[in-house]
């Protein structure tokens, strides 16, 4: 059973979006009247990224909501990693600061949970009849092959590794030793649960609003190359 959702926001220079995601993952009602805990981790913006939360904080007090800060610019894989230290859940969901992603669809991810007792679940953002922002064909190709790279390592038939939705029992979550410092955190979480005997993951489809560079996408070639690496490095280092 499920009684709380610890919802994971890395934020970094995200002054712009973050107050509306916010309002959003306040918003949102979650089925049987799970409750939401709300950890933000700055990861040392150049804006005002935590004033805005500081006063959303303020604004808000009965918000189940904290806020903490990495010393140094640490990247996301190091964010969620303090993030997972902190929440107390008794499953946890990844939300980027971006409005990438819907809050809204969070109930779509529990529904295995209440049908299933499943322990994991990805969303997609390539299965579905859910709306989905056209952006960048060599992104969506090169998502795919690192899915499959992926799949072939860890035995799993997962269609996006890559997806920012991963919704995980804390339980198994808390005991994975987090590497990775930046994007490299998707393959090296999806390869460390899936060494888990008898671990129960799903996947269901979601929408996906993505945004341009110019709107803020920080993800690049670099970091796809940096997943191949992890892929095959995490197949054999826990």
């Amino acid at each position: 059973m499920i009684e709380k959702l610890s919802i994971l926001i890395p934020a970094y220079n995200e002054a712009r979006t973050i107050e509306l995601l916010l309002d959003r993952v306040r918003n949102v009602e979650l089925s049987n009247n799970i409750k939401k805990e709300i950890i933000v981790v700055n990861d040392c913006s150049k804006d005002n990224t935590v004033e805005v939360v500081e006063n959303y904080i303020s604004k808000y007090p009965d918000l189940d909501m904290r806020l903490f800060s990495q010393p140094v610019n640490m990247g996301k894989g190091a964010a969620i990693n303090r993030a997972i230290k902190e929440c107390s859940g008794d499953y946890l969901i990844i939300q980027d600061a971006d409005l990438e992603y819907d809050p809204e669809e969070y109930n779509l991810l529990l529904i295995p949970v209440f049908k299933a007792e499943a322990d994991v679940v990805y969303g997609s953002r390539f299965v579905g009849h859910h709306p989905h922002r056209i952006l960048f064909f060599w992104h969506s190709i090169g998502n795919k092959f690192l899915t499959r790279l992926s799949n072939m390592m860890t035995n799993l038939n997962l269609t996006d590794m890559e997806t920012c939705y991963k919704l995980i029992r804390t339980s198994y979550a808390k005991q994975i030793n987090i590497k990775e410092n930046r994007f490299g955190i998707e393959p090296e979480i999806t390869a460390k649960l899936a060494r888990f005997k008898g671990i129960r993951i799903y996947e269901v489809g979601i929408s996906y609003y993505g945004r341009t560079y110019e709107e803020g996408k920080k993800i690049g070639w670099r970091d796809g190359f940096r997943a191949i690496f992890c892929i095959f490095k995490y197949k054999f280092v826990k």
